[in-house]
């Protein structure tokens, strides 16, 4: 779903500072998910900053997970999930390799070149999101022939609600395809309910290089544009922030209160300790029902998507609790 409805979009803002249309926006997704939700606010006239708080570092592929693709060629699971673009565009590069060797076995068997192999799915592939989706369907093979399901709505809950989710019974199997951690809420509520599940962790999320000097570097510049414009340290702005996961959220709340502690002792009046900001001078556009109670406990000003479709942030940022 590309927009967001009442039911999907939580508001908790505080009344302290007032947020009229946001001037400034801060992107946090990775360098390799960013660019079209900032050039799609950028288009719509506000100020976005880049500063990653997630660096996607690929993992080696390991016997264990060359094991569960076999498995999962040869049909043993009823479904597989797939929950990034990421994930998606590595699972798919083994799995051609496996076709590829396949096919090469097929030709020297039959002593003929007349086969055609075709990447056929034997099981349900489900896309959590449109650019996951996009990854599949858009994938140059010789030959491909499945089809990508994808939830109503690109979260855990979503997922549940598809009837190839919900059909699982005790003793079903189900692979997922991700990135290390994540998902918790889908794996327990399956595994509760018998299913057996096995994933792959093709990559990592990492606190980038440098991102607290990015952060710190973005921090002067507000600060000093602040003072040219006349506005008082305690009635700047809110700047949003968007954020797409926990761990994003944790690696941000450590380099804000990191800057905060730094500033205590800091010489340097462009970061002085009375213009370092808290969590709670930031308003957060977070996803989904896990990290809205992350911010939620720290009684944040926050907005709930159940997508990072660029026009849903828009959307929300735009109208919402305003």
């Amino acid at each position: 779903m590309s927009g967001y409805s009442s039911k999907s979009t939580d508001c908790n803002q505080s009344n302290d500072k007032p947020l009229s249309l946001a001037r400034t926006v801060i992107n946090t997704r990775p360098v390799e998910r960013a660019a079209p939700l900032t050039q799609h606010l950028q288009e719509a006239g506000l100020t976005v900053v880049d500063i990653p708080m997630l660096a996607l570092e690929a993992r080696a592929t390991s016997d264990n997970d060359m094991r569960l693709i076999r498995q999962w060629l040869a049909g043993e699971y009823q479904a597989l999930v797939i929950v990034s673009p990421t994930a998606a565009a590595s699972g798919l590069a083994i799995w051609q390799a496996f076709e590829n060797e396949r096919q090469a076995l097929d030709v020297a068997i039959s002593d003929t070149h007349d086969s055609v192999s075709i990447l056929t799915a034997p099981s349900h592939i489900i896309a959590v999101g449109e650019a996951t989706a996009a990854v599949l369907k858009d994938v140059k093979l010789p030959a491909a022939s499945y089809q990508v399901r994808q939830p109503t709505i690109a979260n855990n809950e979503g997922m549940l609600a598809m009837p190839e989710i919900e059909g699982l019974q005790a003793g079903d199997k189900l692979l997922v395809w991700r990135g290390l951690g994540g998902r918790r809420l889908l794996v327990d509520t399956l595994q509760a309910r018998g299913v057996y599940i096995d994933s792959i962790a093709w990559y990592e999320r990492k606190m980038p290089v440098g991102a607290i000097a990015q952060y710190q570097h973005w921090l002067q510049g507000f600060n000093s544009q602040n003072e040219i414009d006349g506005i008082t340290a305690s009635q700047p702005e809110k700047p949003i922030v968007i954020v797409s996961s926990g761990t994003a959220f944790e690696h941000w709340q450590g380099i804000v209160e990191a800057t905060q502690v730094s500033n205590l002792g800091a010489e340097n009046q462009a970061l002085s300790v009375n213009k370092a900001l808290k969590l709670s001078d930031f308003a957060y556009v977070v996803l989904g029902e896990r990290l809205a109670n992350m911010v939620a406990e720290q009684q944040l000003s926050y907005w709930r998507v159940e997508n990072l479709a660029p026009q849903t942030i828009l959307s929300v940022i735009d109208t919402a609790c305003l």
